[in-house]
């Protein structure tokens, strides 16, 4: 398959950061040609990019697809009586066909919004797996560990279904198995280390919530003498290819053993304040460290939304109102880590992240022709500041079309707004 978008305004965010006016030609999964000059080739997609800004397309460093059916089910809740009341008791009734339908109103959303590639951590992996392959969106699906029964299997076999999960996805081209054991205060020592050895045996990511709240990281020096970034370093899961969800309540030091040790960090400002754990990662300090830093939605139940653009607003205007400081994340900080710090967190900056030739192409468009984008002086400081989800009009990933001047080509959109809103209903009657 070929596309050819011609004369766009090109965001490559390669190490430059480089602006070009000009065309962009895709063959298969890779970008061939970025060029000034107009390009006159044959393709199986031509894409007229006057008045629209091409990029590489978000990435979603932490979420939980399905939950898209809690989306406002317990707003305005205290942290403990959200979990107690609504989504603990809702995730018991969880079955493989309402994991199948949020998980295609999740990805409907991210394709109409820009993120071409996510990090998940949930139950029913696997079925997320297939519809994923299906809408043709690239994911890194953590299979999700506990101590106890999960909605989908029994404790005991969580570890032999996980391996299998692995074994089956390692070497796809869209999905990539990620082993996710929950927390340090839901999994045991035991259970973060055989999480551990399935990572390790398959040179796979790991990923789980750490310092979240300060009840979690208080809970767990009480329960095991240490905070929770000294508690994973114990059990040797603080380690290359680990990415840390949320870290709002982190030290300097443990700043320096997360660069230390090569771990990664998403950053998830809308979801913390909006359960308000009343801390958020200091993403000034971990990027003058030098650990990757990502940006994730989190589940829509916590954020009601898995628009990056919104992401990255609120993450410009936290940190800048948190230190008195306009200067602290500029504009094209916050684009970095919305694109090439996700990639760097997956360990896929070789290949995401960036728009270069012989790179992988997955990019997106986003429609200038509209009042709240007019007049353009900087495209970075649009993006930032005042873009929205809905002016992405073309989401393009490994090569392949999958919304093209907002028609969707992979996925039926009234029949899974439908099917999702019933099976919503009955979820939580």
């Amino acid at each position: 398959m070929s596309v050819l978008i011609k004369g766009a305004t090109i965001l490559t965010q390669n190490d430059a950061r480089q602006q070009v006016h000009g065309d962009l030609y895709i063959e298969d999964h890779r970008i061939v040609q970025i060029s000034k000059k107009p390009l006159s080739v044959e393709a199986d997609f031509k894409i007229h990019g006057t008045k629209h800004l091409v990029l590489p397309g978000f990435i979603n460093t932490h979420t939980h697809l399905p939950m898209t059916l809690l989306r406002g089910y317990g707003d305005d809740m205290l942290l403990q009586d959200w979990l107690t009341k609504r989504i603990w008791p809702v995730e018991a009734q969880l079955t493989k066909k309402r994991i199948q339908s949020g998980a295609q109103l999740g990805l409907l959303e991210m394709i109409a919004s820009g993120t071409t590639a996510y990090l998940d951590m949930y139950f029913f992996e696997d079925a997320i797996a297939r519809i994923t392959e299906k809408a043709g969106v690239r994911a890194f699906l953590g299979f999700g560990l506990l101590d106890f029964d999960t909605p989908e299997f029994p404790a005991a076999e969580l570890f032999p279904q996980c391996e299998g999960f692995v074994k089956h996805w390692k070497d796809h081209d869209l999905v990539t198995p990620v082993v996710a054991p929950h927390s340090t205060y839901s999994c045991s020592p035991e259970t973060l280390q055989r999480a551990l050895e399935i990572a390790t045996k398959y040179s796979i990511p790991l990923h789980t919530h750490c310092a979240e709240t300060r009840d979690e990281v208080y809970d767990t020096q009480k329960k095991y003498g240490m905070r929770p970034v000294e508690h994973l370093k114990h059990t040797g899961l603080l380690r290359q290819g680990m990415i840390l969800a949320h870290c709002g309540w982190i030290t300097k030091s443990e700043i320096a053993e997360m660069k230390a040790a090569g771990v990664a960090v998403s950053h998830c400002p809308v979801s913390n304040m909006k359960i308000a754990t009343g801390g958020f990662a200091p993403v000034p300090e971990l990027l003058a460290a030098g650990v990757p830093v990502g940006l994730g939605t989190d589940g829509a139940a916590s954020n009601n939304t898995l628009d990056m653009m919104e992401t990255m607003k609120f993450t410009a205007l936290m940190h800048k109102n948190h230190r008195w400081d306009p200067t602290i994340l500029p504009a094209q900080t916050v684009l970095d880590l919305a694109t090439r710090g996700g990639a760097a967190c997956l360990g896929a900056q070789q290949t995401l992240g960036s728009l270069q030739e012989g790179k992988t192409a997955d990019l997106i468009m986003v429609d200038l022709h509209t009042p709240h984008l007019t007049p353009l002086h900087d495209a970075c400081s649009h993006l930032v500041y005042a873009a929205r989800g809905t002016d992405v009009s073309t989401t393009i990933v490994h090569g392949k079309p999958l919304m093209v001047e907002k028609k969707f080509l992979t996925l039926d959109p009234e029949k899974i707004m439908e099917q999702a809103q019933k099976d919503a209903q009955e979820l939580t009657s």
